[in-house]
C-alpha cells in the first residue's frame, strides 16, 4: 500500500507549535517527522528571505 501525502498551510507560528510538541516525545519516535518538516520549510523560508530584501 502506497502512503498518501496531502499539503498543508500553516504559518511559522503553528510550525513552532507542532515542533515543540513533537520535541516532548521521544527522539527515536520524531526524528524523521521533524526532519521532513525541517527539509520542506528550510527552502521556503530562503525564498522569503530572498523576497523580502
Amino acid at each position: 500500500m502506497q502512503n498518501k501525502t496531502i499539503d498543508l498551510r500553516l504559518d511559522i507560528t503553528e510550525i513552532n507549535i507542532i515542533i515543540k510538541a513533537l520535541s516532548e516525545r521521544p527522539f527515536r519516535e520524531v526524528y524523521e517527522l521533524i526532519g521532513k518538516i525541517h527539509a520542506q520549510s528550510s527552502p521556503q523560508l530562503k525564498q522569503k528571505e530572498l523576497d523580502d530584501l
